[in-house]
């Protein structure tokens, strides 16, 4: 077995070092470039993704063609939609959004490793459930509080994927621009541009540089009713 890769944090939370080596003993390491795809929605999901470096995004088609912006993937991320021993097809679509190394874990390989370690197939479920509720909390915020608490939420888990603290304050090191977050939350460039208008004007954020800076996270949590989830939940 190659050596072991250092889990990031998005399997952290829930599996060991130890089921993590045994994931990677049935991974191939595949190059994929920016712009390609590593699944499309209505493809077999038979494989499960490991990102070992680079970004990727998940979406997901309307019936008119618009494409929202579910996941946004970084390095440590388990990407894909599996259900172990019956065939499935993904629901989403997955583009890789800056060139990626990625570990691919097939299916069949993937049962005999749950059926041979319990505690990596108990792991396992709990990436699963991990998963559907990250699923759950997203739905949430695009149905229960309108495109306000929406972005509020989105500025929150932002802050939770790709934030560090300076000075009292949010700096979030990905770059967005607003047609990006609008896509993120079913809205218009133009409505998304008003609204966070209004929270500058409110002193809730600031841009420097491209950068969103978040001052006020209190004022974020009240609009979007937040339910303080774990950080491995309330993400991108």
């Amino acid at each position: 077995m190659a050596n072991p890769i250092m889990r990031a944090d998005g399997l952290g939370p829930v599996l060991s070092q130890e089921s993590f080596e045994k994931l990677q003993s049935i991974m191939y390491v595949k190059q994929k470039e920016k712009g390609s795809a590593l699944f499309w929605e209505g493809d077999p999901a038979d494989n499960l993704f490991y990102l070992l470096s680079g970004r990727a995004k998940t979406t997901k088609t309307s019936e008119s063609g618009r494409a929202l912006t579910m996941y946004l993937h970084q390095q440590g991320d388990l990407i894909g939609q599996m259900d172990p021993f019956q065939d499935s097809v993904h629901s989403f679509t997955v583009e890789i959004t800056e060139d990626a190394k990625v570990g691919i874990i097939q299916r069949k390989d993937l049962e005999v490793l749950l059926w041979q370690h319990g505690d990596l197939a108990v792991e396992f479920m709990k990436w699963m459930g991990m998963m559907h509720r990250l699923t759950q909390t997203k739905f949430r915020d695009l149905m229960m509080f309108g495109k306000p608490g929406a972005l509020c939420s989105l500025l929150i888990r932002l802050g939770n994927s790709y934030g560090k603290v300076k000075d009292g304050l949010i700096y979030i090191e990905l770059k967005m621009n607003n047609t990006e977050m609008a896509d993120m939350i079913g809205a218009t460039r133009e409505s998304v541009n008003r609204m966070l208008s209004d929270l500058k004007k409110e002193n809730v954020v600031e841009y420097a540089n491209g950068h969103i800076i978040i001052k006020d996270l209190h004022y974020l949590r009240e609009v979007c009713h937040c339910e303080n989830c774990p950080k491995e939940i309330c993400r991108m």
